[in-house]
């Protein structure tokens, strides 16, 4: 934020870039949902993973442009590149660039399950923040940074829990059920059929907290792909596009709540702040949907 602010961004698109390119990672490998929805729609791994490659570069494609014409909206001063310059940067953030490889490590090296390569994570980012860089004091710092790490798990434990109550609801009344059974009634082209499939995630992502949306949707929606002759792999990162934007819509958007927690902003200021991000995204999930050779290339050509 305050690099942003600095570079003349105004707070609120500051605040909207942050808040909605915080779930573009979603698609790219090593990502877990992309292991859960593999895991639990029966499709290879390796698939999910080069199927969401370009899917996510343009999304992250459609948000930089966003970004960019704000910033010169904003007259924001361009710099010139200075390759010694971005050396020195990257030299400067090694120990922070290491995490992403100590957690993909620990997670795929089979000496960590995801929740200890977690664990292995945040001892990393403790280590280098207290010994290396010393910005933490032990006594004075830890504590602190811990208590406020406890209040954003415990807000974010409640919203899962009843998140995981809605699913459960939602189960019990089988309106996952009728909704597939009055699809296959309905509609029978495949065009509007990925059409009301967006439709419908949406709401699943406004609702539903990405994982139990996959246990409980995945195995319904798989089958009815296969009827309209979608393949699995594109399904399965149309889905996953529309859950990144549930982490940007109420009431369960997790990175509106995490926003406005950490940047001490009321709900609606940072959903006013986020909303031209989501008709961006928007557009790049219709992309994703309606172009089958964004997803189905990169697998075809590894020879899946």
């Amino acid at each position: 934020m305050p690099v942003l602010t600095g570079a003349s961004y105004s707070e609120k698109d500051s605040l909207g870039l942050l808040t909605g390119s915080g779930s573009l990672g979603l698609l790219l490998p090593p990502c877990l949902p992309l292991i859960v929805y593999a895991i639990v729609a029966r499709v290879p791994i390796g698939q999910m993973f080069l199927g969401g490659i370009v899917p996510a570069v343009v999304m992250m494609a459609a948000t930089a442009i966003w970004g960019i014409r704000r910033g010169s909206a904003n007259d924001t001063t361009v710099r010139k590149f200075e390759p010694k310059e971005a050396q020195i940067a990257l030299w400067d953030a090694k120990w922070e660039l290491a995490m992403p490889v100590v957690a993909s490590v620990a997670l795929f090296s089979g000496l960590a399950t995801p929740v200890e390569a977690a664990a292995v994570t945040a001892f990393y980012a403790f280590v280098v923040e207290a010994v290396i860089h010393r910005d933490l004091r032990i006594f004075r710092d830890v504590p602190r940074v811990m208590a406020e790490c406890g209040l954003l798990i415990g807000g974010v434990l409640l919203i899962l829990g009843v998140s995981l109550g809605f699913t459960n609801y939602l189960v019990d009344a089988e309106v996952p059920a009728q909704a597939v059974a009055w699809t296959t009634h309905t509609i029978h082209s495949p065009l509007l059929f990925l059409l009301l499939l967006n439709v419908f995630l949406l709401v699943v992502g406004c609702l539903m907290e990405i994982y139990p949306a996959i246990v409980v949707e995945v195995p319904l929606l798989v089958p009815l792909g296969a009827a309209f002759g979608i393949d699995p792999v594109r399904l399965g990162i149309i889905f996953l596009a529309n859950m990144e934007l549930g982490y940007l819509t109420p009431p369960v958007g997790l990175n509106l709540l995490m926003s406005s927690y950490r940047f001490k902003k009321s709900v609606p200021e940072v959903l006013r702040s986020v909303l031209p991000v989501v008709l961006v995204l928007t557009l790049g999930v219709l992309l994703i949907t309606y172009i089958p050779a964004l997803t189905t290339a990169l697998p075809r050509l590894f020879g899946y």
